[in-house]
């Protein structure tokens, strides 16, 4: 799917519930203006900055072998490398769909303190906060995690209203990917070199080998 034709989808249901009454045609506004005022997306972190080894996943929140790593590998991973020092973390959002694209709008609402607790919410509650065909209930869905998070209702809404950032979000994605190669998730690129989905212990022999233990 091409970024034009994706783009397109999400206009005709929006990127929450005012986009999704408008129609969410600022969705489709012209690239030459898009490229003029696109907002700054930037990596979510976790870890040492000056770690010895970097790994950047490549995740959508509605992938369920994303799903499957975040519940089985990703909190050995955060107490035995990153808290420790040893592994710089980056998330990476891919979107497949809509409800992933949404689900990272709610993420990146909280701000760099709170969006690795809403990731973590998002993959616990896959199951049941995307589970609906009915957009409009997977929207209020996600903006519930937001307010568990500690979001009041306005910056819920400002957030899930901004198409110039959903159109950000999706381009900047594209180019991540294309750079990396990545053809599916979870994708890992770990000191530059490209991994697929694997379990925590290989994983684990893995950044053991690369920090010389």
């Amino acid at each position: 799917m091409d970024r034009r034709t994706f783009l397109t989808m999400i206009a005709l249901t929006g990127a929450g519930a005012a986009i999704l009454q408008s129609g969410g045609t600022a969705l489709l506004a012209p690239s030459a203006a898009y490229a003029e005022d696109a907002p700054a997306i930037k990596d979510m972190v976790l870890g040492d900055a000056n770690a010895p080894v970097t790994i950047v996943e490549y995740g959508s929140f509605t992938c369920p072998h994303c799903k499957d790593f975040h519940d089985e590998s990703f909190k050995p991973l955060k107490a035995d490398y990153i808290d420790t020092g040893k592994v710089k973390f980056i998330f990476r959002e891919v979107y497949f769909d809509r409800y992933g694209l949404w689900a990272s709008m709610m993420a990146r609402c909280g701000g760099e303190t709170r969006y690795f607790g809403i990731n973590s919410m998002l993959y616990d509650q896959q199951r049941e906060w995307a589970a609906s065909d009915d957009p409009t209930v997977v929207v209020e869905n996600i903006k519930k995690i937001g307010r568990t998070a500690g979001m009041d209702d306005a910056s819920i809404q400002a957030c899930m209203e901004d198409a110039a950032t959903a159109e950000a979000l999706v381009t900047w994605s594209q180019e991540q990917m294309k750079a990396d190669n990545i053809q599916g998730t979870p994708t890992f690129m770990i000191n530059g070199q490209q991994y697929s989905n694997m379990s925590y212990a290989d994983l684990k022999a893995i950044l053991d080998e690369k920090l010389g233990g």
